[in-house]
């Protein structure tokens, strides 16, 4: 089986790939919340001339997870930023070869680095329960601080099935 992308390790029967691809696909819908919610808070505002700021709070907290969350799903599925013109005309060696390499080199370190240096921040915020700082804000700002380390965990996640499914090609081809 040629592996063109990382998608295709999702399609592999990999346990971590297919937990990423469900996760993604199932936070993707809060997509839909979103746009409803700041609906309901632009008619709340200028209909109503009322406003509450948990509401809108809930917004940015419902941004940073859909994106925070499913960035690992993104990467999978092949939909993230890639300098095409050096890729899409190539063979699927060579683009087993820097997915792997890519991989290795880059997205491996970044997230680990992103675990080591959030660390401290988000377990401060934890002991703290940190909540806003405005009134009548949500009292949840730990939890979303929390996503500065589910996000490089979930992108190692599926890091371990694009490494293994492009050596696996790479031994076929």
């Amino acid at each position: 089986m040629e592996i063109d992308s990382p998608a295709d390790a999702g399609r592999s029967g990999d346990i971590a790939a297919g937990f990423v691809s469900w996760l993604g696909r199932t936070i993707s819908w809060l997509t839909l919340v979103m746009v409803v919610l700041t609906f309901g808070i632009v008619v709340i505002r200028y209909g109503f001339n009322q406003g509450w700021i948990w509401m809108q709070e809930s917004v940015t907290y419902l941004h940073a997870l859909v994106f925070m969350v499913a960035i690992a799903w993104a990467f999978q599925t092949d939909d993230h930023v890639r300098v095409d013109i050096f890729y899409r005309g190539n063979s699927s060696r060579y683009k087993n070869w820097v997915n792997l390499l890519g991989t290795l080199v880059f997205l491996i370190p970044f997230s680990l680095f992103l675990l080591v240096i959030g660390w401290n921040y988000v377990s401060v915020s934890w002991e703290m329960l940190e909540s806003s700082r405005e009134a009548g804000g949500l009292p949840l700002v730990y939890l979303l601080k929390s996503l500065i380390l589910i996000m490089p965990a979930l992108l190692l996640f599926q890091s371990w099935s694009t490494v293994r499914a492009c050596i696996s090609a790479l031994r076929k081809q």
